[in-house]
């Protein structure tokens, strides 16, 4: 068994114009302030880091660690969820999500893939040279439309979904392996990679790539009604990063999981503040703990009723009442029961 580390928080959804979360230095004294001991960096926010320059100059990262090693936390994970949502995208998404790319390469699919390869590319080297062992990503999405099998999905168009997927992540795991830093799919809706079975089936069309690994979000898997604790007796072997993060699903007779096109507010699915929601989280970090899984707890904020200064107030506290120091000693110890030869158990058995 192993201690789960923590807690930690992605930064991602606290970013503004306004102090304390408008640049590194000032987010390093509030999480740090608030109890956290290590932050999730996205990549893609400039007032962040520099990306290309991280992953070029061993320097420029050494400084970036030092300063916030300053105030008592660790980079738990660099982040590329928006790079590696532009990885694939489907054209019915084109316009939505180039809002996420610089604007040389808006309106320029196969100049954005590439640009969105380059930037998961740096990140592997980038995470090398801060000391990392795992990064967070989405898979990005070429199936997500056809979800729901209606039209009528032609015969193979799943298998080549996965196999075009595939060849675009294969060049950038094996940067990841270069560079000895595991690839932790966020599993989520609109996502290609947004279950076990479609897990399994990117796994597989990599070729088993040892670098395919999984960012265990419990609050996606109530959302899809999908057992989350069971999940992790699944796949705890590729669990390397986790994100703490509520949610609730509460059908009614207007509504259920496709949501009815409503707000997140009204929606019968919506995430939550971690304590807020129906996750049970002691089982979660039991289990994650059981398995020796070797992750931090990070705080994601995504709610729709709290704020996010409450959210992110109250869960420090809340991620370090769940961590369970692992034991290095079993209960019964002092009973005896310990090595002996086997002489000695056959006289207990009689035989």
């Amino acid at each position: 068994m192993k201690t789960i580390k923590g807690p930690a928080i992605f930064l991602a959804q606290f970013m503004d114009e306004k102090p304390p979360f408008n640049n590194l230095d000032n987010l390093c004294q509030w999480a740090s302030d608030l109890g956290y001991k290590g932050i999730q960096i996205p990549s893609n926010e400039t007032r962040l880091m520099d990306l290309q320059k991280c992953a070029e100059s061993q320097t420029y990262a050494d400084e970036l660690k030092g300063k916030v090693n300053s105030y008592g936390l660790e980079i738990t994970e660099l982040s590329t969820h928006i790079q590696g949502q532009l990885v694939a995208v489907h054209p019915a998404h084109d316009l939505m999500f180039d809002v996420f790319a610089p604007d040389e390469v808006k309106g320029k699919p196969k100049a954005r893939t590439e640009w969105a390869i380059q930037q998961v590319k740096y990140a592997a080297k980038a995470s090398e040279r801060l000391g990392l062992k795992a990064h967070a990503t989405f898979s990005g999405s070429l199936l997500w439309p056809v979800m729901h099998p209606w039209p009528q999905q032609p015969k193979g168009l799943i298998d080549l979904g996965f196999k075009e997927l595939a060849d675009r992540w294969t060049p950038i795991l094996n940067a990841f392996e270069d560079s000895g830093v595991d690839v932790c799919y966020e599993v989520h809706p609109v996502e290609d990679i947004h279950d076990g079975d479609t897990f399994e089936r990117f796994l597989e069309a990599t070729g088993n790539h040892k670098r395919v690994n999984i960012l265990y979000d419990p609050s996606h898997f109530v959302l899809q009604q999908l057992d989350y604790i069971k999940y992790i007796d699944h796949y705890h072997e590729f669990i390397k990063a986790f994100h703490v993060k509520d949610s609730e699903f509460r059908p009614n007779g207007k509504k259920g999981a496709f949501g009815g096109y409503n707000d997140w507010k009204d929606r019968a699915g919506r995430y939550r503040s971690p304590g807020d929601g129906q996750v049970d989280f002691k089982r979660v970090f039991s289990k994650l703990t059981e398995y020796g899984c070797d992750v931090w707890a990070v705080l994601e904020w995504e709610c729709v009723v709290k704020s996010p200064e409450q959210g992110a107030r109250e869960g420090a506290p809340f991620i370090q009442q769940h961590i369970i120091e692992a034991t290095t000693k079993a209960f019964d110890d002092f009973a005896g029961g310990g090595d002996t030869d086997e002489n000695y158990l056959r006289k207990i058995l009689g035989i």
